[in-house]
């Protein structure tokens, strides 16, 4: 099981280093005041990654948990709250909104585009009357990247608190999440930070606390409610036992960040994502957006007469490579290249896109000429 080619987008390779601090002895996290300091000096670190003075949490919960925990905490009944619409995970903010109680009102867009500011600038001239607004920073099915730049100072331009799902853009691409304006930043272990899955990153700002507390009615429930983090640091109590060899490990994943350099970090990124992209159009594949490409995830269209899932069926039996397609509609029209996190490194692509070009060979579909010459040429000229 631990032997395969694992190149999706999410979860990511982990390193060794912070495999091996996950097997470190640990203390009692509910009671040793030390791991309280250790806990809070590793969502400092995160907040300077992601360029926050907010209040940064760590939650014991894959990424999901902080989606819902989002909407649980902000949501009281009939609020009418704006869905940004453009991917697959961006219209599912619509389950945990409904789940509250809220009434969803969207703002859809073509799947293959990131979302436009003049529109939605027009859209929210006719219709602002929203207590907040979901959007996704990189919709993992397609790869789609949205410039919260823009989207998230306009949201606030007319007071609709910003909850933002980071979660495969994350460390990936720059996030600043003050200096944009964004209420609610919401990340995973598992995307390009590179730790083991089962961790939720949340930073959450003034405006988005105060909102909370001046719910009329009580959260629905308690490990999903985000104001039982408040004053965990001030008062030394923690809601539930933390998973410690976790935070542990993704503290590991985090000062591995921060040893490269986020800069270096995101250059990596970018230029490997940038080769892939050309690499494949030149190969003669189209690529699923025509706009808004993220550095995280690359979403190329495989012939129908192939099949996605064939392809990665063929890949996994041939070279023990796990690649993946897509979800929904996508699931047997798309494949994702993860380059994210420790994957996007020279030394982890070359094989992969080396077992592409020959699986769909095999499979019966000629490309125009090496896929990864085509990559080390556009590689090696960025």
């Amino acid at each position: 099981m631990n032997d395969k080619f694992i190149y999706t987008p999410g979860p990511t390779e982990v390193r060794e280093n912070v495999r091996l601090a996950r097997a470190k002895a640990t203390t009692n996290p509910d009671i040793d005041v030390m791991f309280f300091e250790f806990y809070k000096k590793t969502c400092d670190k995160i907040g300077k990654i992601i360029n926050t003075k907010n209040d940064v949490y760590i939650l014991s919960g894959e990424g999901i948990l902080g989606l819902e925990s989002a909407c649980a905490s902000l949501t009281e009944k009939d609020d009418r709250v704006l869905v940004i619409d453009n991917g697959i995970f961006g219209r599912g903010f619509d389950d945990f909104v409904k789940m509250y109680g809220g009434e969803v009102v969207y703002f859809s867009k073509e799947y293959t585009k990131d979302i436009n500011y003049k529109e939605l600038e027009k859209f929210l001239e006719r219709d602002n009357n929203f207590k907040y607004a979901t959007l996704v920073h990189c919709d993992t099915p397609t790869g789609v990247l949205n410039d919260l730049s823009k989207l998230c100072p306009l949201l606030k331009k007319y007071g609709i608190i910003t909850v933002v799902d980071s979660v495969a853009a994350m460390v990936g691409e720059e996030l600043k999440v003050d200096e944009w304006e964004v209420d609610i930043a919401l990340g995973g272990s598992q995307k390009a930070i590179s730790a083991p899955a089962g961790l939720t990153i949340i930073s959450i700002s003034e405006d988005a606390k105060k909102i909370i507390k001046d719910r009329k009615t009580p959260v629905s429930g308690f490990y999903c409610n985000l104001s039982i983090w408040e004053n965990y640091y001030t008062n030394k109590w923690f809601p539930y036992t933390m998973p410690i060899s976790d935070i542990i490990g993704l503290d590991r994943a985090i000062d591995n960040i921060l040893d490269e350099g986020v800069e270096n970090v995101l250059s990596r990124h970018a230029k490997i994502a940038y080769a892939t992209r050309k690499a494949f159009k030149d190969y003669g594949l189209n690529l699923y957006l025509e706009e808004g490409y993220s550095n995280t995830v690359t979403a190329v269209e495989i012939p129908y007469n192939i099949g996605a899932k064939s392809l990665t069926n063929y890949l996994l039996e041939e070279y023990n490579l796990v690649l993946s397609t897509s979800l929904g509609e996508y699931s047997d029209k798309l494949i994702r290249i993860g380059h994210m996190g420790e994957n996007a490194r020279l030394e982890k692509i070359v094989p992969v896109l080396n077992f592409i070009d020959k699986g769909l060979n095999s499979l019966g579909f000629k490309g125009n000429g090496d896929l990864l010459e085509l990559f080390n040429h556009y590689y090696n000229y960025k």
